[in-house]
């Protein structure tokens, strides 16, 4: 080989400072790139076969590696849907072809249609919880939704609990059969009248008017109308007569509800669900009816307000009126060897053979870590050891010229003896 062996071998010298030289300019340029993991140039020695006595020059090439499984530091934000993963794992985000990747870049936010997108434009892959049972697949993508709150809508809840609490005048008189309120009657009396909103499974308010009548000493009648089907005066008798009645009976010497007495209050709120009232604090004492506590849960049809997500991967929907629906489970994914998965542009990773199958699992499980809300993982990247081996790289490349040109020399010296 001689001269020849020399030249070759410098240029294979300049060519993997060029490799390092690149690795450097990538990890600078992305200093500052969420969920970035440092590149970097192995390099690996090429030796010719010679005789014993003879030397034969070699080569060297390089190996580009990555430190994915490096744990970069945490930056904190004020958006929930900034994700970082505390420990290992990785996101499920699919491209724009519906391909499926993992990243550790996660600045997601809501796109024109609610999809959770991150800064490179893949979407956050999850598991929907609103059909119920979740049936996950340990090592496939499949079964996984894009996350987001397009899906979610618009959503009432009926009424079906509530609390009515009041004192009954324990003076008040006694009320005769035919005009108590059960009875649905144009000259129905009682002692008092208390309305409450509720809502019917559509989200419409639907008002019960409770009237309150006492029967006999210690014992009242509690009659629950609904107020759309009163008179045109507003009160009896109303269309399609009581929703519910129920008798209710007190101690004479505490005031208190009698032991026998019911508690609670059971009515079907019209085109709604069944609505228990809790009664348990009513009272027969001296003085006017006063109601203590009128209230009944349920709500108008609202939208969602914002998304919550918790350590454990669970992405919550608040709505408007503050109610919450668990909607979806953020999976993480592993592999056997995360630094030989294959880096693809826009910050994400597929599998390899070398880095092994897939695994997916629940989020602050197992191995796996867990996921923070409102947090980034910052770039791996360290800036003073980058600029330290970019000296380097220039030194060793230099120094690989010089070697070529000396080899260049001594073969032009070389071809000048025959002249």
């Amino acid at each position: 080989m001689g001269l020849y062996g020399v030249m070759t071998t410098s240029v294979s010298g300049m060519s993997v400072q060029s490799d390092r030289m690149g690795t450097v300019a990538d990890n600078i340029a992305n200093v500052d790139t969420t969920g970035y993991k440092t590149a970097s140039t192995e390099f690996a020695t090429l030796v010719a076969e010679g005789r014993v006595l003879e030397y034969v020059p070699g080569s060297v090439s390089t190996i580009a590696r990555r430190g994915v499984s490096e744990q970069g530091d945490m930056t904190y934000t004020k958006s929930p849907t900034d994700l970082a993963v505390s420990g290992n794992g990785f996101f499920m985000v699919q491209s724009s072809a519906g391909t499926p990747y993992l990243t550790r870049a996660g600045s997601f936010v809501p796109n024109s249609e609610g999809e959770l997108v991150n800064a490179a434009g893949f979407k956050l892959l999850g598991y929907s919880l609103l059909g119920g049972d979740l049936s996950s697949i340990i090592n496939s993508p499949a079964g996984l939704e894009v996350v987001g709150s397009a899906n979610l809508g618009m959503k009432a809840v009926p009424s079906t609990t509530g609390a009515f609490q009041v004192n009954l005048p324990a003076g008040a008189a006694v009320t005769a059969t035919a005009d108590l309120p059960g009875a649905n009657a144009a000259t129905s009396e009682y002692a008092g009248k208390t309305s409450l909103v509720t809502y019917d499974n559509l989200g419409n308010e639907v008002v019960l008017d409770i009237y309150s009548a006492k029967t006999a000493a210690n014992t009242w009648q509690v009659a629950v109308y609904d107020h759309s089907k009163a008179s045109a005066s507003g009160g009896f008798p109303y269309t399609g007569g009581a929703l519910t009645t129920s008798t209710l009976t007190f101690d004479g010497t505490t005031g208190q509800l009698a032991s026998t007495s019911p508690s609670s209050l059971s009515v079907t709120v019209p085109n709604g669900a069944a609505l228990t009232l809790n009664l348990t604090n009513t009272t027969q004492l001296a003085g006017d009816y006063t109601p203590q506590k009128a209230t009944a849960n349920g709500n108008a049809p609202a939208a969602v307000d914002r998304l919550e997500i918790s350590k454990g991967g669970i992405v919550t929907a608040i709505y408007a009126d503050g109610s919450r629906v668990d909607a979806y489970k953020i999976p993480l994914a592993n592999v056997a060897s995360p630094d030989n998965l294959t880096a693809i542009s826009g910050n994400v990773f597929a599998t390899s053979k070398s880095s092994g199958d897939l695994q997916l699992g629940t989020a602050n499980t197992g191995s796996l870590g867990q996921v923070v809300s409102g947090a980034l993982e910052k770039s791996t990247v360290d800036l003073a050891s980058e600029l330290t081996e970019m000296v380097e790289a220039q030194r060793s490349y230099t120094a690989n010229s010089k070697v070529f040109q000396t080899g260049a020399q001594l073969l032009d010296v070389l071809v000048n003896l025959v002249r």
